[in-house]
């Protein structure tokens, strides 16, 4: 298998060693050259101050106009939904989706300006691209200006990330969608393996870089749990993209040294779980869970101190959660699951309400301390 246009193939016999120029691959892609579009890296310490001079929402750059990820120059709005929770069952999430809202959320995304989709060969055991595919074919394809990005997944079965299981990874993801390529493809939750094996020869990496050199993506990303061991794929300067989840939050700072690395190296940057898990989207809250995991009482309490300081504001919980993370300059987009039109309507309403500045100045002061972080 090999898509047409482009040839080339992987490295063999020794590790996949770091790029001696960052931008060798900062190539246009044809996915958005239209929109003449050029990035400009920023250079953030990890203490970057993310709460700006005047932040209040009619300040805030509309939440989904154009913006340029990184130096990919790929053009998306500020909110990426999330598909994670769009297969047949979702027991992470603890709901489950009708294939028909599937379209139907699509549709009222595309509709309200949400054009960039984030899923992976795992999600729902596969259902996830299935149903995106299926919504995609029944419009005639993929329309203009929407990204659609997904992830290279280990075996489902066995664990492994073998170069003959990332192949069958790629080509299953491409025949739900129905693309013959995509426009970015990340390589999705090493921390099962870890770094140094991810990059031995023969790995994911191998194979991901593989996988552009064929001509079945643009630009190549990764994605994972541990901020540390993002770090060193980062510093590789291999990746175009970076995908981070549950440590940037109001409340987990764990990600921000990472943040400011991958923004400093030009990537473009992802931030996801801006809600912990669901903790963080609804107050008074109906979880006591932060990262898929029982939360301290330490952090239920400041979660809670947010929540309340916020209803004085008669700002939701949950808008402060998400303008946390758009609101960051070195996130260029937000991924945010949605599993119905009207979250769809709800994401906007929440990515748009006003937030006065002394509230997030109030919001700094209750961050639980750092030993409550992640702090991987």
């Amino acid at each position: 298998m090999r898509a047409s246009g482009r040839c080339g193939g992987g490295r063999s016999g020794r590790p996949v060693q770091p790029s001696t120029n960052p931008r060798h691959h900062a190539r246009r892609s044809s996915w958005n050259d239209a929109n003449g579009a050029h990035d400009a890296a920023l250079q953030i310490d990890e203490e970057v101050d993310v709460t700006g001079e005047d932040s209040t929402a009619s300040d805030i750059a509309a939440p989904f106009s154009p913006r340029t990820l990184g130096r990919t120059g790929l053009v998306l709005p500020a909110v990426t939904v999330g598909a994670a929770a769009w297969g047949t069952d979702a027991p992470l999430y603890r709901l489950a989706m009708r294939e028909d809202d599937v379209t139907r959320t699509m549709l009222r995304g595309f509709a309200q300006g949400l054009t960039a989709i984030d899923t992976s060969n795992n999600y729902g055991d596969g259902e996830s691209e299935r149903r995106i595919g299926q919504t995609l074919r029944s419009l005639g394809g993929l329309p203009d200006g929407v990204l659609l990005q997904t992830k290279l997944d280990r075996d489902p079965v066995t664990g492994t990330f073998e170069a003959d299981r990332m192949r069958r990874s790629l080509e299953e993801s491409l025949e739900r969608l129905g693309v013959p390529r995509l426009p970015l493809l990340f390589l999705h939750d090493p921390e099962h393996i870890g770094f140094e094996r991810a990059m031995e020869p023969g790995g994911p990496v191998e194979s991901l870089l593989r996988f552009r050199d064929e001509g079945y993506t643009d630009f190549v990303g990764i994605s994972g749990g541990p901020a540390s061991m993002l770090e060193r794929f980062v510093d590789t300067g291999l990746f175009d993209a970076l995908i981070t989840h549950n440590r940037h939050t109001l409340v987990d700072r764990t990600a921000s040294r990472l943040l400011s690395r991958a923004s400093e190296a030009g990537m473009g940057v992802f931030n996801a779980a801006l809600y912990g898990g669901g903790v963080l989207a609804r107050w008074p809250r109906i979880s006591d869970r932060y990262h898929y995991a029982p939360a301290s009482s330490t952090m239920l309490a400041a979660i809670d101190a947010m929540g309340a300081a916020c209803a004085a504001h008669d700002v939701p919980l949950a808008a402060a959660a998400l303008q946390f993370s758009i609101r960051d300059p070195r996130v260029h987009s937000t991924i945010c699951g949605v599993v119905s039109p009207e979250q769809v309507d709800e994401t906007i309403e929440l990515a748009s309400h006003p937030i006065p500045d002394e509230l997030w100045a109030e919001l700094e002061t209750l961050v639980p301390d750092r030993a409550e972080w992640s702090n991987d």
